[in-house]
């Protein structure tokens, strides 16, 4: 019986092959083929696909249906994903080829999107086909029926070192994925922010947080979190109940089934059982662990290539030296042009003002002292950069124990500004890997200095911050800080903006014309 199967599939295959015109050696597009000639050609197509597996040997996929069908259906879905893409892009010189590590990670992507594919409908997540009137029904039910933590689709939790392609994977993925899903791609602070943004609006509620929940529900299925990361007791408590929520939004009643639950999809540097590892209260924050690990697909990639560092670096943007501070203010004039820099006051999350001491043409200038040594946070951070593309910043320090929460605001940001594309120009006192080198995890610091009970204190380092936290966070944060200063990154920031201007300025045009 499973050979019959087996058989029904592949010639279904071979069909959706000859009807999208595929070309895989020699077969001229457009040309119809007998059934027995299309399996042969697909064998030949599925050893292509196994070598790029295997191997890493260049693959140029089968160009798209042009036919005129509606690319956010699941028929057309399912004829792609991102291992195709993925192909596709080594194929066209758009990534450097993957490693082993990146190859599993990329299968257990496609796996997730195939089953997310064939269970589109279980899993609602068309929004067109989710009506207003189903919403209440399900919140209606939900008052008086036990919730189901059972999902039909198995999420993913991909973690591993820093530079190894988890964001990038992941917004592959995220790309290849219908338009009309109930989907969301963000990053871990923003989500935080918007989720306490929420909690604020919800006040006075018995239970906010399942409002809160009910929301997010409602507005993405599959959610997809950027660098998950766990510091603050509060987020920890609040993370908990959250996904509680979430994870449970699953209701069946007789004959309606309505697979509602949250499909989370997430990268971070730390596997489930080490996140918020030393923290406070961290009992409370346990069930969470074991939710998250039951709810997921857990896949480390395993490599040992940072791939930001392969980039070419040295555009004279990362300032060191005595002359650094001289050297970046005229590098900030240069860039600001003709324009005059002034005070302004950028708005961020609930009415909140943050002062930018200088800013013009898209560019803010910032002491260090300003930005990372006052109580400002990620949504400050994101408020800068919703204004500003450009940040000058002056004073980098080395970070030791005096100044750990400066340390850790230092980090918050050069996530917010990776994440936003934004460019950095910076004065340190070191390089990247110096303003870092005092600031080691527990593990690193026995390995260091081992204690023992007749050793002083006289000859230990003083200003060594040992904190786990950011003992990870660092690694970070100096690869990112090196990817940002390299021509690579420069030269698609500039397209990016330049790309923005002219959208901008044609938006003008078209107004006046109207």
């Amino acid at each position: 019986m499973r050979r019959a199967f087996q058989s029904v599939g592949r010639i279904r295959s071979a069909y959706l092959l000859q009807e999208r015109y595929i070309s895989c050696s020699g077969v001229g597009r457009g040309r119809l083929m007998p059934v027995t000639n299309a399996i042969s050609q697909l064998d030949r197509c599925e050893r292509q696909i196994s070598s790029i597996l295997i191997s890493r040997t260049l693959y140029t996929p089968a160009a798209r249906d042009s036919s005129g069908g509606s690319p956010d259906s699941n028929t057309d879905a399912i004829r792609g994903g991102p291992l195709v893409e993925y192909a596709r892009r080594i194929a066209a010189g758009e990534l450097v080829d993957g490693d082993n590590c990146q190859i599993g990670t990329i299968r257990e992507l496609q796996r997730l999107y195939d089953e997310l594919v064939e269970s589109a409908n279980a899993c609602r997540l068309d929004k067109y086909a989710t009506s207003e009137k189903a919403g209440r029904s399900r919140w209606f039910w939900s008052r008086f029926i036990p919730q189901s933590s059972y999902s039909a689709v198995k999420g993913l939790y991909l973690y591993g070192g820093v530079g190894t392609g988890k964001t990038m994977l992941m917004d592959l993925f995220y790309e290849q994925l219908p338009s009309n899903w109930r989907k969301k791609r963000i990053h871990f602070h923003d989500f935080m922010l918007n989720v306490h943004s929420r909690l604020q609006r919800h006040k006075g509620v018995a239970d906010p947080l399942e409002v809160v929940a009910g929301e997010i529900s409602d507005e993405s299925i599959l959610l997809c979190l950027d660098e998950f990361m766990v510091t603050d007791v509060a987020d920890a408590l609040i993370l908990n109940r959250l996904f509680g929520h979430l994870f449970s939004n699953g209701v069946v009643s007789g004959n309606i089934n309505f697979m509602n639950s949250e499909i989370l999809v997430s990268t971070s540097n730390r596997a489930p059982d080490n996140l918020y590892e030393g923290g406070l209260q961290r009992d409370l924050f346990l069930p969470f662990i074991a939710s998250l690990k039951e709810r997921c697909v857990v896949h480390e990639i395993g490599s040992s290539v940072d791939y930001r560092k392969l980039t070419s670096a040295g555009q004279g943007f990362y300032f060191i030296g005595e002359r650094s501070s001289d050297l970046l203010k005229l590098k900030f004039q240069q860039l600001i042009g003709d324009r005059t820099a002034y005070p302004q006051e950028v708005e961020v999350v609930m009415g909140r003002k943050l002062q930018v001491p200088l800013g013009a043409n898209g560019c803010a200038y910032f002491c260090f002292e300003d930005l990372c040594e006052k109580p400002l946070g990620a949504a400050d951070y994101f408020g800068l950069f919703k204004n500003f593309h450009t940040l000058a910043l002056e004073g980098v320090p080395m970070f030791g124990l005096h100044n750990r929460t400066s340390a850790y605001r230092f980090v918050t940001l050069v996530d917010v500004m990776y994440e936003n594309k934004g460019r950095l120009l910076c004065s340190a006192s070191g390089t990247p890997f110096q303003l870092f080198e005092r600031v080691v995890s527990i593990s690193d610091a026995r390995q260091m200095s081992p204690r023992t009970s007749s050793r002083s204190r006289r000859n230990d380092d003083i200003e060594l911050c040992v904190d786990n936290e950011l003992g990870f966070a660092k690694d970070r944060t100096i690869s990112r800080l090196t990817e940002m200063n390299s021509t690579e990154y420069l030269e698609q920031h500039a397209a990016m903006w330049a790309e923005k201007r002219l959208s901008e300025e044609n938006s003008k045009e078209d107004a006046l014309v109207a």
